[in-house]
């Protein structure tokens, strides 16, 4: 019968007094806690262990010396020829690297005999070391890290120029994006006592470890000046009394009956392919080129420099043997 039921649960117990409340602690266990925390920015998570070794990776990086202009890496020569011309060569070093446990052979011992003559100390490091230093580059187990060049300014190279005892000569280069063509121009402004070399901060090679190779050392011997406008550049050292002739292959000029080269003078070389720039040509007080023979379209802009560079020393000292 209904209500008669002996079956456990199926009658209402009586409690003992009223039931307590929560004092509030299940309203407050429902109100918010804020925005919920990053997975980054929760010790428990992976991605704030991933978060903590990228921090802990790119401090490593910043206390190793670094080389270069700001925004880039250092400049870098890697691998066991590159490393033992370089060393011959008498380029700079910043930071020499060898790798634990890495395999000798002929061009290592050179290269350990070499930074001993000179010197140099050889830091030893994992490959793995190395791998992260040089940017996963085939670096055989040895590396260098050169210096950051330090550039002149356009207006400290035109002043040293005009008070020097000798006429003015100053070299200036046009879009010459190959270093080993950098080098060579560095090497035969030199070679003819140039009073200095400049060269554009945009679209153009700077002084790495090809062009220090190529200028033989005269990278060391002449300042060389990055001027952020060559045009503007160009323009200032005209207002200072400097004659402006550039190379140019379609001019009618031969390089020999340039006038006024016995004067305070700047030869402008163009790159091998496009030339002289637009702006760069009207610079120019007088364009000339070099007569070659009609079988060969153009000449290589550091061979083309050096012989500009030889006529205009030879019309200055009343020729050469």
């Amino acid at each position: 019968m209904p209500g008669s039921s002996q079956r456990k649960g199926a009658v209402r117990r009586k409690g003992r007094g009223n039931t307590a409340g929560s004092g509030g602690r299940v309203r407050r266990a429902l109100e918010g806690k804020g925005p919920t925390p990053k997975a980054e920015d929760r010790p428990y998570h992976v991605a704030y262990r991933e978060k903590r070794a990228t921090t802990q990776r790119r401090r490593s990086r910043s206390s190793t010396p670094q080389t270069g202009r700001a925004g880039s890496g250092p400049e870098w020569v890697v691998g066991r020829n590159a490393v033992l011309e370089a060393m011959e060569a008498g380029i700079p070093i910043r930071a020499a690297y060898v790798a634990e446990g890495v395999e000798r052979d002929d061009r290592l011992r050179d290269i350990l005999k070499l930074a001993a003559s000179h010197g140099t100390g050889l830091l030893e490091v994992t490959r793995a070391e190395l791998d992260r230093l040089t940017g996963g580059a085939v670096h055989q187990g040895v590396a260098l890290q050169l210096p950051a060049f330090e550039y002149a300014h356009p207006d400290d190279l035109l002043t040293a120029a005009l008070d020097s005892d000798r006429e003015p000569l100053i070299v200036a280069m046009d879009s010459i994006t190959d270093p080993r063509n950098l080098g060579a121009i560095v090497r035969s402004a030199a070679a003819f006592s140039a009073h200095g070399v400049l060269i554009p901060e945009r679209r153009s090679a700077g002084i790495t470890a090809a062009a220090w190779k190529t200028s033989a050392g005269a990278a060391a011997r002449i300042p060389i000046a990055r001027a952020t406008n060559l045009n503007r550049s160009l323009r200032a050292y005209a207002d200072a009394g400097m004659s402006l002739i550039g190379l140019d292959g379609q001019a009618t000029m031969n390089i020999s009956d340039v006038p006024g080269v016995s004067g305070p003078l700047v030869l402008v070389v163009g790159s091998e392919g496009a030339g002289l720039s637009r702006l760069v040509r009207e610079a120019c007080d007088h364009l000339a080129s070099i007569p070659i023979t009609t079988s060969v379209e153009s000449l290589n802009a550091g061979v083309a420099a050096g012989i500009a560079l030889y006529e205009i020393s030879r019309q200055r000292v009343g020729g050469l043997d």
